[in-house]
């Protein structure tokens, strides 16, 4: 397990993406797809708890990697606004909106996304190396 906290600010941003990034090479068989895929959904979702969960307000995220032989899952802490993406509705893709792709984003590379929110609202992200052989 990968463990990195730092604060909720958007300096920290590239080093919490190369620390993902790096993780994605511990997968066997992960491949460009799998990296990129995983580096778009995590961007994202770090970008909505950087920007919306805690705005200005500076706090914490803390962020575990768990790279598998088949998979590997991301979770991020946090104790900013709660926000479940899993409710957030569909974005009108025909008229290109600039914003609220990101849980879009998250849906359409990650394999499985949950959410709890509380004291830490946690969001956990695991993307598959083969998605079509589901297992443990």
């Amino acid at each position: 397990m990968i463990r990195l906290r730092m604060p909720s600010r958007l300096e920290y941003r590239d080093l919490a993406i190369r620390t993902v990034a790096s993780a994605c090479k511990l997968v066997p068989d992960g491949g460009d797809d799998f990296h990129n895929g995983v580096i778009s959904a995590f961007s994202e979702a770090l970008n909505n708890v950087i920007l919306h969960g805690y705005g200005p307000a500076v706090g914490e995220v803390e962020i575990e990697i768990e790279p598998r032989q088949d998979r590997l899952i991301i979770r991020l802490m946090d104790y900013g606004k709660t926000f479940d993406p899993r409710l957030a509705p569909l974005p009108d893709l025909d008229n290109l909106p600039e914003s609220g792709l990101g849980v879009f984003i998250m849906r359409s590379f990650m394999d499985d996304i949950s959410y709890a929110g509380g004291a830490p609202n946690m969001l956990s992200m695991t993307k598959l190396s083969h998605p079509n052989k589901r297992g443990p």
